[in-house]
């Protein structure tokens, strides 16, 4: 029966005439009555949510109370077992180990199952997994389990069947007792990570194409600035705020689930993510003082001669600003994804960031065409020809990050 995946208890008997005083006065000349094979089959959804979870480089190893051969049994059918011998540990032989002895059971990349174990089994592997630099999670449901669900760095207790003492000791609790949920709030908290450190690359890449012109008129002796105060303004508050926070709500990518942890220890603001904003700020930024000073020298006029009313000078900074809202649109499109094309993934598949980078540019439009705001933000209506020319600074943008993520994917394939 245990071969089969049941769990086994013998049933025996015996008259008594009184309460018995002991636990061994009570099993003491017992008539055998038979065995009972009990089934408990995992859910549908467990065996898909192993898999995941393999993907993603988390190593399951199932800590049991359980029979070995009922414990293997279980552990194939969800998948947690696949190899035909796996490493198999007895409470009895974790008690024969020492603290280098199970170091080195733990440290083995095998199919790992510990059974028959008790409370303190359970803690000293978890002990052991963090000594090793792991970030341990455990699952339980009883009140044997919540000195491990407390130790453990993300203690994961059964919200409807499990006992109040695991559900006080556990950081989470499962309200549906299904494991298929610990392997969604993996993907769902990978993606939110990504998601900011998407909202960090966006932003600050439009922060390098706001300073450079304003830094590169200072250095060839332009008399004025390139992007005034309330320009910077309505850029910030007026066409970033909801692309960003559209991106901030961006759903899970494709391959979130087939990549391994990330160190703890790993910065926000890692490497990774520094290189890509200055990738992207860099290009915007070239694009931006290139249409401003390509229409300051087409004018013909000399630096010295322009005034804050110049006509030419308030064609020049509207363009500046309209550079930069036209290619933060593309942008956002370009930070959706850190390995895949935005174009297999759908570039209209986060409608509200289509609708929020629209609206970015409506408003830029409405700075460049309707008098009561060119007076406030002291700009000129743009030609078509102008808009023109910034789309296509702007899918130059999107290329070239294109172009990033397809040299990625061929250096590193998942």
């Amino acid at each position: 029966m245990a071969s089969k995946g049941l769990r086994v208890l013998a049933a025996a008997s015996r008259p008594a005439q009184r309460q018995p005083r002991s636990r061994e006065e009570a099993e003491a000349g017992l008539t055998f009555l038979g065995l009972i094979g009990m089934l408990d089959p995992p859910r549908p959804e467990v065996a898909d949510a192993v898999r995941a979870c393999r993907r993603a480089g988390i190593r399951i190893v199932m800590v049991t109370g359980d029979h070995p051969l009922t414990a293997e049994v279980i552990a194939r059918r969800v998948g947690i077992v696949r190899e035909p011998h796996p490493a198999v540990v007895t409470g009895a032989g974790l008690d024969a180990m020492d603290a280098a002895g199970l170091d080195a059971v733990l440290a083995e990349d095998a199919e790992l199952l510990l059974c028959r174990v008790s409370p303190e089994h359970k803690m000293r592997v978890v002990a052991a997994f963090q000594r090793r630099g792991e970030v341990v999670a455990v699952t339980g449901d009883g009140a044997n389990d919540a000195p491990a669900l407390r130790h453990a760095d993300i203690g994961v207790s059964i919200g409807a069947t499990g006992t109040d003492v695991a559900r006080e000791a556990s950081v989470m609790v499962l309200l549906d007792d299904s494991f298929a949920s610990i392997a969604a709030a993996v993907e769902l908290g990978r993606s939110v990570y990504r998601n900011i450190r998407k909202f960090l690359v966006y932003l600050f890449s439009h922060n390098i194409a706001e300073l450079a012109p304003i830094l590169v008129a200072t250095f060839v002796g332009f008399p004025l600035v390139p992007l005034m105060a309330v320009q910077v303004l309505a850029i910030d508050l007026g066409s970033d705020v909801l692309p960003a926070l559209a991106l901030g709500a961006e759903p899970p990518e494709r391959d979130v689930m087939d990549n391994p942890p990330r160190s703890p220890r790993e910065p926000l603001f890692s490497s990774d993510v520094v290189r890509r904003f200055v990738f992207l700020g860099t290009i915007q930024a070239l694009g931006v003082c290139g249409v401003f000073f390509w229409h300051i020298h087409a004018s013909g006029i000399p630096y010295a001669a322009f005034t804050p009313g110049n006509h030419v000078y308030r064609e020049a900074i509207t363009l500046t600003q309209a550079g930069i809202v036209v290619s933060q649109f593309f942008n956002a499109l370009a930070v959706r994804t850190d390995r895949e094309s935005v174009f297999r993934v759908g570039v209209f598949s986060n409608p509200r960031l289509i609708a929020a980078g629209c609206l970015g540019i409506a408003l830029m439009a409405a700075i460049s065409y309707a008098p009561p705001l060119q007076a406030v933000f002291h700009t000129a209506p743009l030609s078509p020809a102008d808009w023109a020319v910034l789309a296509a600074l702007g899918v130059l943008l999107l290329a070239a990050e294109e172009t990033r993520k397809w040299a990625l994917r061929r250096r590193h394939p998942v």
